[in-house]
């Protein structure tokens, strides 16, 4: 028997992986899945109506590179291509992305011709950022925050106006406290290698093209978003649509999947195989265990027997971030058509960003946003026990401060997805490469999966899970007795 712990998409994806690579028959294997709660996907989660869509976590996701690619051959696979509603290039989503600074919004350069022109709030044009690149000198570090890595490279107000706010949109995170490596690896590696971020791009240009890409074969989904260029996507119907085909599937091909199940200790023993000790106190056998909870749950499971290694999952912090969904009646669109807006940390808001929802996702009447707020900052802004009313509130003024609409909701939802997303401080990637090589050196049947370790994105999730699946093939090949047994605490 294999177990994966957690119904969130690292979960369902390891769960895919499995049987796309015919683990489970191979084997003669039975997989089994265990969720805490009553649904699967993780903070993925839709409310749908005949006027709105409501995304309560991501809402789109992006087709570049490797991972993108990889998720557009899933997706295919699933049979949901005829429910991709893109964004091109020319989309208003894709060419107007805003920064609230200084009590007014200003569009951030989208463009090659803009970054040679002066644009708010920047005092100069982007252009010389690159100068300063050139004259500053190396600093040989290990690792670095993104934050201190930009500005000693480019300048200040990139780290303020461009950086912070994008760490803010991507994981609710403070820039000053997240790896350069978590985003820009490339170009921190240019920098110790070769003393600079433009120094090192001019010597990769002399070698060989990375031909990553070259060697997923591509779906015809993806050869589309690849011809179109796609800027990112969405699913018709709302993201949710993606987890629950992928719970679907798993169903289909004879996963067992146990929904409100809770999984309270993992108890290793010395034949290499492994205990699921459960909340009712029954105890699952498995060979093996695919861990897709979260960092801080696997911690408390794992503590009784091994502590440094519960110590070391305790040491990825998590952020808490409230979500405040509205929709304003009216065929007169309340919003300029932009993706949305983000507020660098230096504003000190309330609120992390907006994203316009009426103007990126389809089949929306009326004028609808999502209104992100706290992140690294929601005790500090919130407290410890905010009620939901005061979140609809401060979301209500700093809509009507930045925005001016005045007007009252005729619908909202108000959710507070408590430590939803991990930040990759800076040391994150040698902490994950300690706590793999304890699992190993250790000899634990247990394979981590999730945006613990590896990515937060719902790419980087998706990719890591068939990585970790097919790294571990070796081992599922090796002649084990893979019968489930029921055992009495």
């Amino acid at each position: 028997m294999a177990a994966i712990l957690g119904g969130g998409l690292s979960g369902l994806a390891t769960g895919y992986y499995l049987i796309k690579n015919n683990v489970m028959n191979n084997n003669n294997l039975k997989l089994y899945l265990f969720e805490a709660t009553s649904s699967c996907g993780g903070w993925i989660k839709t409310i749908k109506t005949k006027d709105y869509t409501f995304e309560q976590g991501p809402r789109t996701i992006r087709p570049k590179g490797v991972t993108g690619l990889n998720t557009l051959n899933m997706i295919q696979d699933l049979g949901l291509s005829q429910h991709i509603s893109p964004i091109r290039p020319d989309h208003p989503a894709a060419k107007n992305r805003l920064i609230y600074v200084n009590d007014a919004l200003h569009v951030l350069p989208s463009s090659f011709k803009s970054v040679f022109k002066k644009n708010e709030p920047f005092s100069k044009p982007l252009i010389f950022a690159l100068f300063n690149d050139i004259i500053k000198p190396q600093a040989q570090l290990k690792d670095d925050s993104i934050y201190n890595f930009v500005e000693r490279r480019f300048g200040k107000e990139i780290a303020d106006y461009a950086i912070s706010p994008m760490i803010c949109g991507i994981c609710a995170g403070d820039a000053k406290e997240i790896s350069v490596k978590f985003l820009m690896k490339t170009l921190f590696e240019w920098e110790q290698n070769h003393g600079g971020v433009l120094k090192g791009l001019m010597r990769s240009m002399f070698k060989s093209k990375n031909k990553e890409n070259l060697q997923l074969p591509l779906s015809d989904l993806a050869k589309k978003a690849q011809e179109e260029n796609w800027n990112v996507y969405t699913i018709k119907g709302g993201l949710e649509t993606f987890p629950n085909t992928l719970f679907s599937y798993l169903k289909e091909n004879d996963v067992s999947i146990n929904m409100d199940t809770r999984v309270e200790e993992i108890k290793f023993i010395d034949t290499g195989a492994v205990f699921l000790k459960l909340k009712t106190g029954q105890l699952i056998k498995a060979n093996h265990v695919y861990a897709g909870v979260p960092a801080y749950t696997l911690a408390r499971l794992v503590y009784k027997q091994h502590p440094y290694l519960s110590t070391l999952l305790s040491e990825i912090p998590f952020v808490t971030v409230g979500i405040v969904n509205l929709y304003f009646r009216g065929d007169k669109s309340l919003l300029a058509p932009a993706f949305g807006f983000l507020v660098p940390p230096i504003e000190n808001s309330p609120i992390l960003g907006v994203v316009f929802d009426s103007c990126c996702l389809p089949d929306q009447n009326g004028t609808v946003l999502t209104v992100m707020m706290g992140g690294r900052w929601f005790q500090q802004k919130f407290g410890d026990d905010p009620s939901e009313a005061n979140l609809l509130q401060v979301a209500l003024q700093e809509i009507d401060r930045i925005l001016h609409i005045k007007d009252e909701p005729a619908s909202y939802n108000v959710n507070i997805l408590e430590e939803c997303i991990p930040q990759y401080v800076v040391g994150h990637y040698e902490r994950v490469e300690k706590i793999r090589k304890y699992i190993t050196d250790e000899n634990l049947p247990m394979s981590l999966v999730g945006c613990s370790y590896d990515g937060v994105g719902i790419n980087d999730v998706i990719y890591s899970a068939k990585t970790q699946v097919e790294e571990d093939l070796p081992d599922f090949k090796k002649n084990m007795d893979l019968n489930m047994t029921v055992d009495k605490p």
